[in-house]
């Protein structure tokens, strides 16, 4: 069989004709190159000329192309284009002779990667990026040309010091994406640096000098020429110049601060939408880089912005009103659920997050898919669905396209291109092949309408709370409520004070009408709470703090689920609505309920903290300190979501806020020990990996039992011996060095942000208390508490662990506290003392009405059962060392009770009263309410409490334990 069959053969019926009428034009050119074809290469091209009407002409044409087009894809192919492109261009004398090189150089390679398409033997994503970076060397390849030529007849533009001056272009759409279609238009903007004027760098006089604005403006239309106008060769791309500055109305170039000034001050929605994709196109030199960095805070605002959302919304709803007006048919990239809807869903999430996630602020689609994978941004089977649609609608683009060189994203009006889809795409027929683009399309127009919405042929029916919003009348009011079966007679005048009181608010148009669009949805959702007017309270409160930041409510116009959670949370917990209020940033937690619930794993914090930090530049220490206050208190609102909820038991409440707590501190040393280390260097005895600091966690952090707004109680530890330097340029000793560390740790707590305070830190337990060094040498530490300490600081140790240090400190402060701990103390005296101090504790803070109970203070109470367990232990670690083991209560007991010191029955009611009265503070700090209850609620386990107290600590048994 001749490879002239074969090739046919490949081919429907229909579209063998074809091939063969092309097959004898190139038969007839004698062409060596097509003449020593291998037989394969021959049988691909033949097939190819049936399915391509562009490749068989210009093979037709140019028959010495063809050994380009059958080699296979080199590695380096695409980076090889610009050398090759500027070899030939060195040639061109002139325009005419440089845009034949151009459209011959396009036309060659275009074919090439056109055939490639056709066989399958490139994946799309190669295909699309080889389109790109071909197309980005034509342009730059012309460019330099131009600017080369100009440059002789005027003099090189400079700026007003003497130094060149180049064009900046910038790539927009799929080009800036590195995912250019086969046929497409390109939009480019030009822009150059400074302004100056032309000068000939050689010292030869200039005697047509022009300024810098008047070169770049010629070389922007030679540019423009070169590449546009249609010649007997074809063109090389059409060029779109609309996106610059003011648009067709707008100069061709400007300079880059003339560019700035438009996008700071009349840059506008569908404009940032443009610049997502925005890349500088050719090598990257400084100017590219600042122009780029310039965009940035353009383009990506610095907290999440969900006004991005109705700006594309619109956009969709101006594109499919032009696509009914051309009467667009079978169009898939703007019709509904094509190409456009997918980089609609994607770009809407880059612009949204973008600012607080440089992951997202990617020109490449394909990238953005990944990240928001990785965020957790968007759920992943969705992203696979909208990743698979938009790979297979590219792909039938591209195919519709190389069949001849046409703009088009419409399906076929004819048999033969349906056939040459079918062929490729291996369909039977142009029936399942269109049953499949339109199945296609339609999941994506879900994900829009999920994601985006705003479908204006598909208008929701007006919900009648938008009445009852409008509404001024009480009257009326009331008989809207009643007349849809709601029984609240409070709800009108809160519900109206609140009204008139937001409206002597500025909150400006744009915040006026999205509270306008939101309180309909916000009302419906709250009907459906049994006690609307309630649940309306703490709500209002978030809103009341939200209205001048249309942002958040945008947010909760937007996301149903999010207005649903803040209901909820509301509704069960103050203590949150009042950190929603705060810190409204929290409203974005709101979005995925299935994250909010998400708890993350207690050995997961420091990896999750520094992830968070990752994307804070490192040398931005107000955004590292403002990063770690959001990890905070994000995180606190999962776990106090969980709680309320009660997906996390309450047993777990305190162990994930003190795991978090460490997280914190472990980052927050991290941090001042690079900044002081930066000026000082490290105390120079040190090993690599090791800083010679511990940090020591008392009270409910030493006791994993940190609550809801816990502050810390620190100690500082340090190891170096006597006389060490820092080895840096500004050298000071190392105990000065860690007080300077010390120092800047708490700076790093206490310091104010938008975010508010890190953590409330209370050094007083250390060495000396207030009077005391900041930071202690540990065989210091050690011998005053031997030696020096008093009993209470003693009880305090009891709750003491180390929370953050390297193994050595780690070591030494165990043996220490174990020492001191385990000393053998008069049990009477040691009574005494431990009764002393709760009695003026209580007197000091024992501030509750005598018909209530303070769940930490009144007899019976949590300090009481903690002051049980502390003199038990310091009464009998001596003969039972076992028991320094453990700084929480709840495990000092079971080893009580197991060592038989305490009765097993006493440690199991301590232990179950002290989990009570935890559980019952939780509860109450997350109502907003004082750690108190009814003391008759209460009154039995407090006076199981008293009497093991009186057992144990009281003068009747005042006896050595056993």
């Amino acid at each position: 069989m001749t490879g002239e069959s074969n090739g046919l053969a490949a081919l429907p019926a229909g579209l063998q004709q074809e091939a063969q009428r092309y097959l004898q034009i190139l038969e007839q050119t004698q062409s060596p190159d097509w003449l020593a074809l291998a037989e394969q290469d021959r049988q691909r091209v033949i097939q190819v000329l049936g399915l391509s009407d562009y490749i068989a002409t210009q093979l037709c044409r140019h028959p010495d192309w063809v050994t380009t087009v059958v080699a296979p894809r080199r590695q380096d192919e695409p980076q090889q284009y610009a050398q090759q492109l500027a070899q030939l261009l060195d040639t061109a004398a002139d325009d005419e002779q440089a845009r034949k090189c151009l459209r011959d150089f396009r036309n060659r390679h275009l074919i090439t990667l056109a055939y490639r398409d056709f066989l399958n033997l490139s994946p799309l994503a190669t295909s699309l990026g080889d389109i790109s970076a071909l197309a980005e060397a034509l342009i730059i390849g012309a460019r330099d040309w131009a600017y080369d030529k100009l440059c002789r007849q005027y003099g090189t533009p400079c700026d007003a010091l003497g130094n060149p001056q180049s064009l900046l272009i910038l790539g927009m759409g799929k080009l800036g994406g590195g995912e250019l279609n086969f046929s497409s238009d390109i939009d480019l903007i030009f822009v150059f640096p400074e302004h100056g004027e032309t000068r000939h760098l050689d010292g030869t006089p200039s005697r047509r000098a022009l300024d810098n604005q008047q070169f770049f403006t010629r070389m922007g239309q030679k540019l423009v020429n070169l590449l546009d106008q249609v010649t007997m060769d074809g063109f090389v791309f059409r060029v779109d110049m609309r996106l610059r500055p003011y648009g067709d109305s707008g100069p061709l170039v400007v300079s880059s601060h003339a560019f700035e000034d438009y996008y700071q001050e009349q840059g506008r929605d569908w404009e940032r939408y443009a610049m997502v994709k925005a890349r500088v196109l050719g090598p990257q030199t400084p100017d590219a880089q600042a122009l780029q960095q310039m965009l940035r805070p353009f383009v990506y605002r610095r907290y999440i912005d969900f006004s991005a959302i109705e700006s594309l919304r619109k956009m969709k709803q101006l594109i499919s009103r032009e696509v009914r007006r051309r009467q667009l048919s079978n169009n898939i990239k703007l019709g509904a659920g094509g190409i456009r809807e997918v980089e609609f869903v994607v770009q809407s999430f880059q612009l949204i997050r973008g600012g607080r996630e440089p992951s997202l602020r990617t020109q490449s689609i394909y990238l953005a898919m990944q990240n928001l994978k990785l965020l957790g941004q968007l759920d992943a089977r969705a992203l696979t669905e909208l990743r698979q649609g938009y790979d297979f609608l590219r792909r039938v683009e591209n195919l519709l396209q190389a069949i001849d060189d046409k703009q088009t994203q419409t399906l076929p009006d004819n048999d033969r291109d349906w056939l040459r889809l079918c062929t490729v795409l291996g369909e039977a027929d142009g029936q399942a092949l269109k049953a499949r683009i339109d199945a296609v399309m339609d999941n994506i127009h879900s994900h829009f309408r999920s994601a985006v919405g705003g479908d204006e042929g598909d208008q929701e029916r007006e919900h009648w709370t938008a009445a009852l919003w409008q509404e001024r009348q009480p009257d009326e009011a009331c008989q809207l409520l009643r007349q849809n079966g709601i029984d609240d007679e409070k709800l009108w005048p809160v519900l109206s004070q609140w009204r008139e009181q937001t409206s002597r608010r500025a909150i400006g148009p744009r915040g006026r009408d999205t509270l306008d669009r939101l309180m309909p949805k916000l009302l419906e959702d709250l009907f459906a709470n049994s006690e609307p007017c309630d649940a309306f309270a703490p709500v209002s409160r978030v809103l009341d703090q939200i209205l001048t930041r249309t942002t958040y409510l945008e947010l909760l116009c937007e996301n149903p689920g999010a207005r649903q959670q803040l209901i909820s949370l509301c509704c069960i917990s103050p203590w949150i609505a009042e950190q929603l209020a705060r810190f409204p940033m929290l409203l974005d937690e709101l979005i995925d309920p299935v994250q909010l619930y998400d708890t993350t794993s207690l050995d997961d914090y420091p990896a999750e903290l520094r992830q968070a930090l990752l994307r804070v530049s490192d040398d931005d220490m107000e955004q590292q300190m403002e990063a770690l206050r959001q990890f905070k208190l994000s995180q606190q609102l999962k776990i106090a979501a969980a709680d309320v909820t009660g997906i996390l038991p309450v047993m777990q409440v305190s162990d994930h806020l003190t795991y978090l707590a460490q997280a914190i501190i472990e980052q927050v040393v991290n941090q001042a020990w690079h900044q002081i280390a930066a000026r000082h260097g490290i105390p120079s005895h040190l090993q690599p990996g090791n800083s010679g600091f511990a940090v020591v966690g008392y009270g409910k952090l030493g006791g994993i039992e940190l609550g809801y707004g816990s502050d810390l109680d620190l100690v500082f530890l340090h190891n170096a011996p006597p006389g060490v330097q820092t080895n840096g340029d500004r050298q000071i000793d190392a105990s000065h060095f860690y007080v300077k560390l010390a120092q800047r740790i708490l700076h790093l707590f206490s310091t104010r942000t938008v975010s508010g305070e890190l953590y409330e830190v209370d050094m007083r337990l250390r060495p000396d208390g207030a009077s005391g060094m900041l930071v202690s040498e540990i065989e210091n530490f050690g011998e005053y508490q031997a030696k020096e300490a008093w009993t209470w600081e003693h009880q305090a140790l009891v709750r003491s662990r180390l929370v953050f240090g390297g193994q050595a400190l780690a070591q030494r402060f165990k043996e220490i506290r174990h020492s001191v701990l385990s000393q053998a103390r008069d049990p009477l005296e040691l009574a005494k003392a431990v009764r002393e101090m709760r009695s003026k504790m209580r007197d000091h803070l024992l501030k509750v009405v005598d018909d209530n109970f303070d769940l930490k203070q009144s007899p019976g109470g949590i300090a009481d059962i903690e002051f049980i367990a502390q003199y038990l232990v310091l009464a009998n670690s001596h003969q039972c060392p076992e028991l320094t083991t453990w700084s929480d209560n709840v495990r000092i007991f079971e080893d009580l009770a197991e060592l038989e010191i305490l009765d097993a029955r006493d440690a199991e009611t301590l232990t179950r009263v002290y989990c009570l009265l935890r559980d019952e503070n939780h509860r109450l700090t997350l109502q907003g309410l004082p750690g108190e209850l009814p003391r008759q609620q209460v009154e039995e386990q407090a006076e199981k409490v008293l009497d093991i107290y009186r057992q144990v600590l009281g003068e009747q048994s005042l006896t050595p334990q056993s």
